[in-house]
């Protein structure tokens, strides 16, 4: 598909954890996104529910709800696929059309939170203003889950770069009116949900085409630069939501760092937003680690001691800051490892990584594409199917039963 490449290259920073400091000579791809010194079209008139708040228990902490949410999955490449600008591009990269059945299926086998992903920007018109039938179609999935008694993550996926928002000096208007809007006006149609709907406000905000895209380091200005305007675009995008009453004066928002990089989330240039609400903020990031196993092709199909460490360290370190020092929880959104052929391996992984994140109180979130046999070739790449969302079963049961059995 057209993302994996992007993908792959993502995670050699990732999850290897490298911090690069590199001098920079290739600065960011100016061109990307929308010129600040256009003029932005003013908002538009939003549809809103009127307030009439559900019954929710906002008062556990934040750190107490991410330890309800207990084993997650992504609903990936369906909702976030930008293939059409209609209602088709649900269906668009490949992976069948989102049914309640789906959900059910996901909560029988002991999954309680889902993750779903949405593209916005193929779905809007200049001012920002989200088409209605695509609102009521992402709704309509929301229902399904929340109906079922999942908790809900939705967010703002892949709308970094063209047509969305780009995260520099020169762009900082436009990004910033982008994720306020857009998050405006989903808070509008939400505000009434209970407390197991929760705001991500950005996937993996970063320099598209930039030369370190994908990675972070402390010493890179443009990486910094792009840390400030996400800070201000978090900021804007959570003080649109607290604007919008309801139960969202008091929801839960994950806030995500410079490309959802856990190192990046570590450095002292990440700016948690201020909030209204006391203890309602929870940290997202990324790790498909170590890479050599969980994502690169050929890579190792070995699950070692020195793998061990490696999770040992980054979770450590998470919690370390966060968790423990600041009290305040982390969601891994995206975790998986790539089929090698190697079933047990992947049992063995799926069951530390899951026990050692939850020994913290992190929640972790399989990412799932749909793709999950090792095809004719022998490639391994973004082999991340687990879920047969037809027949609402799992490709892998015992991989299931791993990351179960590390709750318990």
């Amino acid at each position: 598909m057209k993302h994996t490449m992007r993908r792959i290259l993502s995670f050699v920073s990732i999850v290897l954890f490298a911090v690069f400091a590199i001098s920079c000579s290739t600065s960011p791809d100016s061109d990307s996104g929308s010129d600040d010194s256009a003029a932005l079209p003013p908002e538009g008139v939003y549809a809103e529910e009127p307030i009439n708040p559900l019954p929710a228990d906002f008062s556990k902490s934040a750190l107490d709800i991410v330890v309800d949410m207990g084993a997650g999955w992504n609903l990936g490449n369906t909702l976030d696929a930008t293939g059409t600008t209609d209602l088709n591009s649900e269906t668009s990269w490949s992976q069948p059309l989102t049914t309640r059945a789906m959900m059910k299926g996901l909560y029988d086998s002991g999954i309680r939170t889902v993750r779903i992903p949405i593209s916005w920007h193929n779905h809007m018109n200049e001012a920002y203003t989200i088409d209605s039938e695509w609102m009521a179609r992402v709704r309509e999935v929301v229902d399904y889950a929340i109906d079922e008694g999942l908790y809900v993550i939705i967010n703002i996926h892949h709308d970094n770069g063209d047509g969305g928002y780009y995260p520099d000096a020169d762009h900082r208007k436009r990004a910033v009116a982008y994720a306020e809007r857009v998050w405006k006006q989903v808070a509008l149609q939400f505000r009434n949900y209970d407390e197991k709907l929760i705001f991500e406000i950005l996937n993996e905000p970063r320099l598209v085409g930039y030369s370190n895209e994908w990675g972070w380091s402390d010493t890179d200005s443009n990486l910094t630069e792009a840390a400030e305007v996400i800070a201000e675009m978090e900021q804007a995008a959570l003080d649109a939501v607290r604007a919008t009453d309801g139960n969202n004066d008091n929801r839960y928002v994950m806030v995500t760092p410079y490309v959802a990089s856990p190192w990046a989330a570590l450095s002292d240039k990440f700016v948690i937003p201020e909030d209204s609400a006391a203890d309602k903020t929870i940290i997202s990031v990324h790790a498909y680690t170590p890479y050599e196993f969980a994502m690169k092709d050929p890579g190792v199909s070995v699950f070692t001691s020195a793998h061990r460490s490696e999770i040992d360290s980054f979770i450590g370190k998470l919690n370390t800051k966060f968790v423990a020092g600041k009290n305040i929880p982390v969601i891994i959104g995206e975790y998986g490892a790539t089929n090698k052929n190697n079933l047990a391996e992947r049992e063995a992984w799926f069951s530390y990584y899951v026990s050692k994140a939850a020994s913290y109180g992190m929640c972790t979130i399989l990412w799932d594409n749909g793709n999950y046999l090792v095809p004719s070739n022998g490639k391994y790449s973004e082999l991340y199917g687990f879920y047969n969302r037809n027949g609402q079963s799992w490709y892998f049961p015992t991989i299931l039963d791993a990351i179960l059995g590390a709750l318990k």
